[in-house]
Protein backbone atom coordinates (compact mmCIF):
# COMPACT_ATOMS: atom_id res chain seq x y z
CA UNK A 1 0.00 0.00 0.00
CA UNK A 2 2.76 2.46 0.91
CA UNK A 3 4.54 1.60 -2.37
CA UNK A 4 1.45 2.39 -4.42
CA UNK A 5 0.91 5.62 -2.44
CA UNK A 6 4.38 6.84 -3.36
CA UNK A 7 3.94 5.98 -7.06
CA UNK A 8 0.45 7.49 -7.07
CA UNK A 9 1.68 10.72 -5.47
CA UNK A 10 4.61 10.90 -7.88
CA UNK A 11 2.38 10.40 -10.95
CA UNK A 12 -0.12 13.02 -9.78
CA UNK A 13 2.69 15.49 -9.06
CA UNK A 14 4.28 14.79 -12.44
CA UNK A 15 1.02 15.28 -14.34
CA UNK A 16 0.29 18.41 -12.33
CA UNK A 17 3.87 19.56 -12.82
CA UNK A 18 3.56 19.03 -16.55
CA UNK A 19 0.45 21.20 -16.69
CA UNK A 20 1.97 23.93 -14.52
CA UNK A 21 5.22 23.79 -16.48
CA UNK A 22 3.30 24.37 -19.72
CA UNK A 23 1.41 27.21 -18.05
CA UNK A 24 4.70 28.53 -16.67
CA UNK A 25 6.16 28.48 -20.17
CA UNK A 26 3.16 30.46 -21.38
CA UNK A 27 3.73 32.98 -18.58
CA UNK A 28 7.38 33.35 -19.58
CA UNK A 29 6.52 33.59 -23.28
CA UNK A 30 3.87 36.25 -22.61
CA UNK A 31 6.25 38.13 -20.33
CA UNK A 32 9.28 38.02 -22.64
CA UNK A 33 7.29 39.02 -25.70
CA UNK A 34 5.60 41.87 -23.83
CA UNK A 35 8.52 43.49 -22.01
CA UNK A 36 11.30 42.42 -24.40
CA UNK A 37 14.94 41.53 -23.85
CA UNK A 38 15.70 44.62 -21.75
CA UNK A 39 12.72 44.05 -19.48
CA UNK A 40 13.67 40.39 -19.05
CA UNK A 41 17.23 41.47 -18.28
CA UNK A 42 16.05 43.77 -15.49
CA UNK A 43 13.71 41.10 -14.12
CA UNK A 44 16.55 38.54 -14.25
CA UNK A 45 18.75 40.88 -12.22
CA UNK A 46 15.99 41.00 -9.61
CA UNK A 47 15.35 37.24 -9.46
CA UNK A 48 18.32 36.34 -7.20
CA UNK A 49 17.28 39.05 -4.73
CA UNK A 50 13.70 37.76 -4.78
CA UNK A 51 14.84 34.18 -4.16
CA UNK A 52 17.04 35.25 -1.26
CA UNK A 53 14.18 37.21 0.32
CA UNK A 54 11.82 34.25 -0.06
CA UNK A 55 14.37 32.07 1.74
CA UNK A 56 14.54 34.49 4.66
CA UNK A 57 10.75 34.88 4.70
CA UNK A 58 10.02 31.13 4.71
CA UNK A 59 12.88 30.28 7.12
CA UNK A 60 12.69 26.59 6.17
CA UNK A 61 9.18 26.26 7.67
CA UNK A 62 7.49 24.35 4.77
CA UNK A 63 9.88 21.37 4.78
CA UNK A 64 9.96 21.27 8.60
CA UNK A 65 6.16 21.22 8.70
CA UNK A 66 6.03 18.50 6.06
CA UNK A 67 8.47 16.28 7.96
CA UNK A 68 6.77 16.75 11.36
CA UNK A 69 3.28 16.18 9.95
CA UNK A 70 4.51 13.02 8.17
CA UNK A 71 5.89 11.66 11.46
CA UNK A 72 2.48 12.43 13.06
CA UNK A 73 3.73 12.78 16.65
CA UNK A 74 2.16 16.19 17.39
CA UNK A 75 -1.13 18.07 17.11
CA UNK A 76 -0.88 18.98 13.43
CA UNK A 77 -3.54 21.70 13.61
CA UNK A 78 -1.71 23.65 16.31
CA UNK A 79 1.62 22.91 14.63
CA UNK A 80 0.58 24.59 11.38
CA UNK A 81 -1.72 27.38 12.59
CA UNK A 82 0.54 28.36 15.50
CA UNK A 83 3.34 29.05 13.04
CA UNK A 84 1.39 31.60 10.98
CA UNK A 85 1.65 34.55 13.46
CA UNK A 86 5.42 34.04 13.74
CA UNK A 87 5.74 33.93 9.96
CA UNK A 88 3.69 37.13 9.55
CA UNK A 89 5.79 38.98 12.12
CA UNK A 90 8.99 37.92 10.35
CA UNK A 91 7.63 39.07 6.97
CA UNK A 92 6.53 42.45 8.29
CA UNK A 93 10.06 43.03 9.61
CA UNK A 94 11.48 42.18 6.17
CA UNK A 95 9.03 44.58 4.48
CA UNK A 96 10.07 47.45 6.77
CA UNK A 97 13.72 46.67 6.08
CA UNK A 98 13.17 46.70 2.30
CA UNK A 99 11.63 50.17 2.40
CA UNK A 100 14.94 51.42 3.81
CA UNK A 101 17.50 49.43 1.81
CA UNK A 102 15.84 49.08 -1.64
CA UNK A 103 17.56 52.21 -3.11
CA UNK A 104 20.95 50.99 -1.88
CA UNK A 105 20.43 47.48 -3.30
CA UNK A 106 19.37 48.71 -6.71
CA UNK A 107 21.91 51.53 -7.08
CA UNK A 108 25.09 50.17 -5.51
CA UNK A 109 24.73 46.37 -5.74
CA UNK A 110 22.62 45.67 -8.82
CA UNK A 111 23.77 48.84 -10.60
CA UNK A 112 20.26 49.30 -11.98
CA UNK A 113 18.17 52.09 -10.43
CA UNK A 114 15.03 50.84 -12.18
CA UNK A 115 14.96 47.91 -9.72
CA UNK A 116 14.17 50.04 -6.62
CA UNK A 117 10.37 49.93 -6.61
CA UNK A 118 10.29 46.30 -7.74
CA UNK A 119 12.35 45.34 -4.67
CA UNK A 120 9.81 47.12 -2.45
CA UNK A 121 7.00 45.24 -4.23
CA UNK A 122 8.69 41.99 -3.21
CA UNK A 123 8.14 42.91 0.44
CA UNK A 124 4.37 43.01 -0.06
CA UNK A 125 4.35 39.63 -1.82
CA UNK A 126 6.49 37.72 0.72
CA UNK A 127 3.83 37.24 3.48
CA UNK A 128 1.47 35.57 1.01
CA UNK A 129 4.22 33.29 -0.32
CA UNK A 130 5.15 32.30 3.25
CA UNK A 131 1.64 31.44 4.41
CA UNK A 132 0.91 29.54 1.20
CA UNK A 133 4.10 27.50 1.57
CA UNK A 134 3.34 26.60 5.21
CA UNK A 135 -0.10 25.29 4.26
CA UNK A 136 1.44 23.47 1.29
CA UNK A 137 3.91 21.78 3.65
CA UNK A 138 1.02 20.44 5.72
CA UNK A 139 -0.60 18.74 2.73
CA UNK A 140 2.73 17.24 1.61
CA UNK A 141 3.22 15.82 5.10
CA UNK A 142 -0.21 14.21 4.83
CA UNK A 143 0.77 12.89 1.37
CA UNK A 144 -2.19 14.78 -0.10
CA UNK A 145 -0.74 16.10 -3.33
CA UNK A 146 -3.93 17.11 -5.15
CA UNK A 147 -4.27 20.43 -3.21
CA UNK A 148 -0.70 21.29 -4.27
CA UNK A 149 -1.39 20.50 -7.93
CA UNK A 150 -4.73 22.32 -7.91
CA UNK A 151 -3.28 25.44 -6.31
CA UNK A 152 -0.40 25.58 -8.79
CA UNK A 153 -2.73 25.34 -11.77
CA UNK A 154 -5.07 28.02 -10.41
CA UNK A 155 -2.06 30.26 -9.63
CA UNK A 156 -0.70 30.02 -13.16
CA UNK A 157 -4.03 30.45 -14.92
CA UNK A 158 -4.73 33.54 -12.82
CA UNK A 159 -1.27 34.97 -13.56
CA UNK A 160 -1.69 34.41 -17.29
CA UNK A 161 -4.98 36.33 -17.23
CA UNK A 162 -3.52 39.15 -15.12
CA UNK A 163 -0.41 39.49 -17.31
CA UNK A 164 -2.34 39.49 -20.57
CA UNK A 165 -4.76 42.14 -19.36
CA UNK A 166 -2.61 44.41 -17.19
CA UNK A 167 1.08 44.02 -18.12
CA UNK A 168 0.75 45.97 -21.43
CA UNK A 169 -0.99 48.79 -19.54
CA UNK A 170 1.91 49.12 -17.11
CA UNK A 171 4.43 48.85 -19.96
CA UNK A 172 2.84 51.93 -21.55
CA UNK A 173 4.00 53.89 -18.52
CA UNK A 174 7.54 52.48 -18.40
CA UNK A 175 9.69 49.34 -18.28
CA UNK A 176 10.13 50.00 -14.56
CA UNK A 177 6.37 49.96 -13.95
CA UNK A 178 5.98 46.75 -15.97
CA UNK A 179 8.69 44.96 -13.94
CA UNK A 180 7.10 46.16 -10.69
CA UNK A 181 3.75 44.74 -11.77
CA UNK A 182 5.41 41.49 -12.81
CA UNK A 183 6.70 41.07 -9.25
CA UNK A 184 3.45 42.23 -7.65
CA UNK A 185 1.32 39.82 -9.71
CA UNK A 186 2.64 37.00 -7.50
CA UNK A 187 0.55 38.41 -4.65
CA UNK A 188 -2.73 37.61 -6.40
CA UNK A 189 -1.68 34.09 -7.41
CA UNK A 190 -0.41 33.25 -3.92
CA UNK A 191 -3.63 34.61 -2.40
CA UNK A 192 -5.61 32.23 -4.62
CA UNK A 193 -3.50 29.30 -3.34
CA UNK A 194 -4.12 30.31 0.27
CA UNK A 195 -7.88 30.27 -0.28
CA UNK A 196 -7.66 26.81 -1.87
CA UNK A 197 -5.55 25.37 0.95
CA UNK A 198 -7.77 26.86 3.66
CA UNK A 199 -10.90 25.48 1.99
CA UNK A 200 -9.37 21.97 2.02
CA UNK A 201 -8.05 22.05 5.60
CA UNK A 202 -10.01 20.08 8.20
CA UNK A 203 -12.27 22.69 9.86
CA UNK A 204 -13.38 20.64 12.84
CA UNK A 205 -12.18 21.96 16.18
CA UNK A 206 -10.27 25.00 14.88
CA UNK A 207 -10.28 27.96 17.29
CA UNK A 208 -8.30 31.14 17.92
CA UNK A 209 -6.24 29.27 20.53
CA UNK A 210 -4.75 27.16 17.74
CA UNK A 211 -3.03 30.29 16.36
CA UNK A 212 -1.11 30.74 19.61
CA UNK A 213 2.46 29.45 19.11
CA UNK A 214 3.41 26.48 21.28
CA UNK A 215 6.93 26.54 22.69
CA UNK A 216 7.46 22.79 22.14
CA UNK A 217 6.12 22.93 18.59
CA UNK A 218 8.26 25.94 17.72
CA UNK A 219 11.33 24.23 19.17
CA UNK A 220 10.73 21.20 16.96
CA UNK A 221 10.12 23.36 13.89
CA UNK A 222 13.16 25.58 14.38
CA UNK A 223 15.46 22.62 15.07
CA UNK A 224 14.63 21.40 11.56
CA UNK A 225 14.13 24.70 9.75
CA UNK A 226 17.33 26.50 10.77
CA UNK A 227 19.72 24.03 9.06
CA UNK A 228 17.43 24.04 6.00
CA UNK A 229 17.38 27.81 5.98
CA UNK A 230 21.14 27.95 6.40
CA UNK A 231 21.54 25.78 3.32
CA UNK A 232 19.14 27.85 1.23
CA UNK A 233 20.49 31.16 2.44
CA UNK A 234 24.00 30.11 1.47
CA UNK A 235 22.78 29.03 -1.97
CA UNK A 236 20.69 32.14 -2.51
CA UNK A 237 23.46 34.45 -1.31
CA UNK A 238 25.57 32.99 -4.11
CA UNK A 239 22.71 33.49 -6.53
CA UNK A 240 22.21 37.02 -5.17
CA UNK A 241 25.90 37.85 -5.63
CA UNK A 242 25.94 36.56 -9.20
CA UNK A 243 24.60 39.69 -10.97
CA UNK A 244 26.53 41.95 -8.58
CA UNK A 245 29.86 40.27 -9.40
CA UNK A 246 29.07 40.13 -13.11
CA UNK A 247 27.99 43.74 -13.48
CA UNK A 248 30.90 45.00 -11.36
CA UNK A 249 33.72 42.98 -12.93
CA UNK A 250 32.47 43.01 -16.52
CA UNK A 251 31.93 46.77 -16.37
CA UNK A 252 35.45 47.12 -14.97
CA UNK A 253 37.00 45.09 -17.83
CA UNK A 254 35.20 47.12 -20.46
CA UNK A 255 31.77 45.63 -21.23
CA UNK A 256 28.82 48.03 -21.54
CA UNK A 257 25.93 47.85 -19.07
CA UNK A 258 23.42 47.35 -21.92
CA UNK A 259 25.39 44.32 -23.22
CA UNK A 260 25.54 42.78 -19.73
CA UNK A 261 21.81 43.28 -19.07
CA UNK A 262 20.77 41.90 -22.48
CA UNK A 263 23.11 38.88 -22.40
CA UNK A 264 22.26 38.13 -18.77
CA UNK A 265 18.61 38.24 -19.79
CA UNK A 266 19.29 35.64 -22.50
CA UNK A 267 20.98 33.23 -20.08
CA UNK A 268 18.72 33.74 -17.06
CA UNK A 269 15.50 34.44 -18.95
CA UNK A 270 15.79 32.00 -21.87
CA UNK A 271 18.59 29.41 -21.47
CA UNK A 272 18.27 28.37 -17.82
CA UNK A 273 14.45 28.01 -17.85
CA UNK A 274 14.73 25.64 -20.84
CA UNK A 275 17.63 23.56 -19.55
CA UNK A 276 15.89 23.21 -16.17
CA UNK A 277 12.55 22.09 -17.64
CA UNK A 278 12.94 18.51 -16.28
CA UNK A 279 13.09 20.00 -12.79
CA UNK A 280 9.32 19.81 -12.54
CA UNK A 281 9.62 16.00 -12.87
CA UNK A 282 12.52 15.71 -10.43
CA UNK A 283 10.82 18.19 -8.08
CA UNK A 284 7.65 16.09 -8.12
CA UNK A 285 9.64 12.95 -7.36
CA UNK A 286 11.46 14.70 -4.49
CA UNK A 287 8.25 16.08 -2.98
CA UNK A 288 6.60 12.67 -3.01
CA UNK A 289 9.78 11.06 -1.65
CA UNK A 290 10.25 13.20 1.48
CA UNK A 291 7.29 11.96 3.61
CA UNK A 292 7.88 8.36 2.50
CA UNK A 293 11.55 8.41 3.55
CA UNK A 294 10.71 10.27 6.78
CA UNK A 295 8.27 7.55 7.83
CA UNK A 296 10.40 4.56 6.84
CA UNK A 297 13.63 5.96 8.31
CA UNK A 298 11.96 6.95 11.61
CA UNK A 299 10.76 3.31 11.90
CA UNK A 300 14.26 1.99 11.21
CA UNK A 301 13.41 0.56 7.79
CA UNK A 302 16.60 1.59 5.99
CA UNK A 303 16.21 -1.09 3.33
CA UNK A 304 12.93 0.37 2.12
CA UNK A 305 14.35 3.90 2.30
CA UNK A 306 17.31 2.86 0.11
CA UNK A 307 14.96 1.23 -2.39
CA UNK A 308 12.79 4.35 -2.74
CA UNK A 309 15.83 6.63 -3.07
CA UNK A 310 17.32 4.45 -5.83
CA UNK A 311 13.95 4.42 -7.56
CA UNK A 312 13.69 8.20 -7.37
CA UNK A 313 17.24 8.74 -8.71
CA UNK A 314 16.65 6.28 -11.58
CA UNK A 315 13.44 8.06 -12.62
CA UNK A 316 15.08 11.49 -12.41
CA UNK A 317 18.12 10.39 -14.42
CA UNK A 318 16.03 8.65 -17.10
CA UNK A 319 13.92 11.74 -17.68
CA UNK A 320 17.03 13.95 -17.70
CA UNK A 321 18.86 11.81 -20.28
CA UNK A 322 15.92 11.82 -22.71
CA UNK A 323 15.55 15.59 -22.42
CA UNK A 324 19.29 16.18 -22.80
CA UNK A 325 19.41 14.16 -26.04
CA UNK A 326 16.52 16.21 -27.44
CA UNK A 327 18.09 19.48 -26.30
CA UNK A 328 21.45 18.67 -27.89
CA UNK A 329 19.73 17.99 -31.20
CA UNK A 330 17.17 20.82 -31.32
CA UNK A 331 18.21 23.81 -29.17
CA UNK A 332 17.22 26.36 -31.84
CA UNK A 333 13.76 24.83 -32.12
CA UNK A 334 12.99 25.26 -28.41
CA UNK A 335 14.31 28.81 -28.29
CA UNK A 336 12.40 29.81 -31.41
CA UNK A 337 9.21 28.09 -30.27
CA UNK A 338 9.23 29.60 -26.78
CA UNK A 339 10.84 33.01 -27.20
CA UNK A 340 10.97 33.79 -30.93
CA UNK A 341 14.77 33.91 -30.84
CA UNK A 342 17.74 31.61 -31.45
CA UNK A 343 20.05 33.55 -29.16
CA UNK A 344 21.52 31.30 -26.48
CA UNK A 345 21.62 28.00 -28.42
CA UNK A 346 25.37 27.56 -27.84
CA UNK A 347 24.90 28.09 -24.10
CA UNK A 348 22.18 25.41 -24.15
CA UNK A 349 24.31 22.80 -25.89
CA UNK A 350 27.23 23.25 -23.50
CA UNK A 351 25.21 23.34 -20.27
CA UNK A 352 22.64 20.58 -20.99
CA UNK A 353 24.79 17.44 -20.35
CA UNK A 354 26.08 18.77 -17.04
CA UNK A 355 22.53 19.44 -15.81
CA UNK A 356 22.06 15.68 -15.42
CA UNK A 357 23.81 16.22 -12.09
CA UNK A 358 21.25 18.87 -11.18
CA UNK A 359 18.33 16.55 -12.00
CA UNK A 360 19.48 13.83 -9.56
CA UNK A 361 20.52 16.35 -6.91
CA UNK A 362 16.89 17.14 -6.00
CA UNK A 363 15.90 13.62 -4.77
CA UNK A 364 19.29 13.24 -3.04
CA UNK A 365 18.85 16.51 -1.12
CA UNK A 366 15.24 15.63 -0.28
CA UNK A 367 16.37 12.26 1.10
CA UNK A 368 18.96 13.91 3.33
CA UNK A 369 16.30 16.25 4.71
CA UNK A 370 13.94 13.33 5.30
CA UNK A 371 16.47 11.41 7.40
CA UNK A 372 17.31 14.50 9.45
CA UNK A 373 20.65 15.24 7.78
CA UNK A 374 19.88 18.75 6.54
CA UNK A 375 23.27 19.91 7.85
CA UNK A 376 24.94 17.81 5.17
CA UNK A 377 22.92 19.63 2.51
CA UNK A 378 23.97 22.91 4.10
CA UNK A 379 27.66 21.94 3.87
CA UNK A 380 27.20 20.79 0.28
CA UNK A 381 25.46 24.02 -0.63
CA UNK A 382 28.24 25.98 1.05
CA UNK A 383 30.87 24.10 -0.98
CA UNK A 384 28.92 24.62 -4.20
CA UNK A 385 28.25 28.29 -3.51
CA UNK A 386 31.87 29.14 -2.66
CA UNK A 387 33.09 27.34 -5.76
CA UNK A 388 30.43 29.12 -7.83
CA UNK A 389 31.41 32.58 -6.57
CA UNK A 390 35.15 31.94 -6.97
CA UNK A 391 34.69 30.53 -10.49
CA UNK A 392 32.43 33.41 -11.45
CA UNK A 393 34.83 36.02 -10.11
CA UNK A 394 37.96 34.56 -11.70
CA UNK A 395 36.36 33.82 -15.08
CA UNK A 396 34.79 37.27 -15.28
CA UNK A 397 38.28 38.77 -15.62
CA UNK A 398 39.02 36.58 -18.67
CA UNK A 399 36.87 38.76 -20.97
CA UNK A 400 34.83 35.83 -22.30
CA UNK A 401 31.48 37.59 -22.17
CA UNK A 402 28.83 35.93 -19.98
CA UNK A 403 30.39 32.46 -20.16
CA UNK A 404 31.52 32.72 -16.52
CA UNK A 405 27.89 32.03 -15.50
CA UNK A 406 27.89 28.75 -17.43
CA UNK A 407 31.28 27.68 -16.07
CA UNK A 408 30.32 28.56 -12.49
CA UNK A 409 27.09 26.55 -12.75
CA UNK A 410 28.95 23.47 -14.00
CA UNK A 411 31.59 23.61 -11.24
CA UNK A 412 28.92 24.09 -8.56
CA UNK A 413 26.79 21.16 -9.80
CA UNK A 414 29.77 18.78 -9.80
CA UNK A 415 30.83 19.60 -6.25
CA UNK A 416 27.37 19.87 -4.64
CA UNK A 417 25.89 16.68 -6.11
CA UNK A 418 29.11 14.71 -5.59
CA UNK A 419 29.37 15.63 -1.90
CA UNK A 420 25.69 14.94 -1.12
CA UNK A 421 25.77 11.57 -2.92
CA UNK A 422 28.84 10.44 -0.99
CA UNK A 423 27.31 11.43 2.37
CA UNK A 424 23.91 9.87 1.63
CA UNK A 425 25.51 6.54 0.75
CA UNK A 426 27.39 6.63 4.05
CA UNK A 427 24.22 7.43 6.07
CA UNK A 428 22.24 4.54 4.56
CA UNK A 429 24.85 1.81 5.03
Amino acid sequence: MKKSKFIQSTIILMLGGMITKVLGMLIRIITSRTIGKTGMGIYSLLSPTFMLLITFAQLGFPVAISKLVAEDTKNNRKLVLGLIPISLFLNICILILLFNIAPFLSTYLLHEKRCTYAIICMGFVLPFISISSILRGYFFGKERVIPHVLSNIVEDVLRIFILIVFLPLFLERSIEAAVCFLVFSNLFSELASIFIFLSLLPKKGISLKDFKPSRNNMKSIFSLSIPLTGSRIIGNIGYFLEPIILTSVLTFVGYSNSYIVDEYGIISGFVLPIVLLPSFFTGAISQALLPVISKSYSKGDKKYARFKIKQAIFLSLSIGILFTIFLEGYPDFLLQFMYHTKEGSTYLRVLAPFCLLHYIQAPIASSLQAIGKAKISMKATCIGTISRIVSLLLCSFLQIGLWPIIIANIVSMFLTTGYETKKLLHCLK
